[in-house]
């Protein structure tokens, strides 16, 4: 990941409401919460969430599809990812130790499932939200 990328997503998430609506989506996992709902979970307007949300669509942590007449909005999972391995890959200095705690909670919350046997689709990549303002 180019620093400039990196800057642009942490920059997204450096403000405690936009963190609040990206941990919100973190948590509802990969099928993501209608804006609606997001809203209401956290209190707020859904003009301040339209403006939060596109922020973070603009530095590609988030994607948004449509579900009828609802935006369903998800995290970009390999964004998140790219930029967590961006900010410890060069982490420790060759000691491990100090990067246990990490490895400990990435195995906890992030272990594969072993009771399914299927494989399911994964939704596909949609374009971030855009600006609703006239050009």
């Amino acid at each position: 990941m180019e620093t400039e990328t990196a800057v642009k997503r942490l920059s997204a998430i450096a403000q405690d409401a936009r963190l609040e609506v990206f941990r919100t989506l973190v948590k509802a996992g990969p099928d993501g919460m209608a804006a609606g709902d997001i809203a209401r979970r956290l209190s707020v307007a859904a003009n301040t969430l339209s403006a939060q949300l596109l922020v973070l669509s603009n530095a590609g942590l988030v994607r948004a599809r449509r579900d009828g007449r609802s935006i369903i909005y998800a995290i970009n999972y390999d964004a998140m990812r790219d930029l967590l391995v961006f900010l410890t890959e060069d982490c420790c200095g060759g000691r491990a130790e100090m990067c246990a705690p990490l490895a400990a909670i990435a195995a906890r919350c992030c272990a594969p499932d072993t009771t399914t046997t299927t494989t399911t689709k994964g939704v596909p990549d949609e374009a971030p939200a855009r600006s609703r303002r006239r050009r």
